[in-house]
């Protein structure tokens, strides 16, 4: 029975993520989320109490990935690296998390009504973290003299517009979707720009 709700719940929060990530917040109706769920509309009030308790699971499904994102900040030594594997990794998130990452953007870009204030610290205390070791990276001579706030902003505007913006990015390429050589090369790239412009040298990307 635990594996029927754990795989009810994994289709519901699913087809959550694309009804909020196309139509938002207010104008998402249960009715479509359980018709794209293939479930009873009774179902998702069962698992999921309400409209607004489903929205938050599908901004944490998302934001989970985000704060783990940032594990190479404390793992190498190495600024080269550590933005590379973050660059990386922060690719790998719009690949497989494209509707939720276009929900969390919604929300952000509405002022964060719906984002918890125990979430809303936890990214905050990240984003310190990270321009923290930035900083002590420059003051240690291991790269160039930059602004680590605005650093952090390009590198998420860069990775995230992946997802955020694939309308338009399919628009441009001429197709439906991106293939993996396309994220690679967009890793690889955005890779390139910013260490050259902290002035480190490449490292090669796996």
């Amino acid at each position: 029975m635990s594996r029927i709700r754990e795989i009810n719940s994994e289709r519901i929060l699913e087809s959550s993520c694309i009804e909020f990530a196309e139509k938002g917040y207010s104008a998402t109706k249960i009715i479509d989320i359980a018709k794209k769920a293939g479930l009873p509309k009774p179902n998702i009030y069962y698992y999921f109490q309400s409209k607004e308790n489903l929205y938050r699971c599908v901004l944490e499904s998302i934001i989970e990935p985000l704060l783990e994102a940032s594990a190479p900040f404390d793992q190498y030594e190495d600024p080269a690296i550590a933005l590379g594997e973050y660059i990386r990794t922060k690719i790998r998130i719009s690949k497989e998390h494209p509707h939720a990452s276009k929900v969390f953007a919604s929300e952000i870009m509405h002022g964060a009504p719906h984002l918890t204030k125990d979430i809303s610290d936890k990214l905050m205390s990240q984003t310190k973290h990270m321009t923290t070791r930035i900083d002590q990276w420059v003051s240690d001579g291991k790269m160039e003299p930059i602004d680590a706030q605005h650093l952090l902003f390009t590198i998420w505007a860069s990775t995230q517009t992946y997802a955020d913006f694939d309308w338009q990015i399919g628009q441009v390429t001429g197709k439906k979707t991106l293939d993996n050589h396309d994220y690679q090369t967009a890793t690889e790239l955005i890779t390139r720009l910013v260490l050259k412009g902290c002035g480190l040298n490449l490292v090669e990307i796996k």
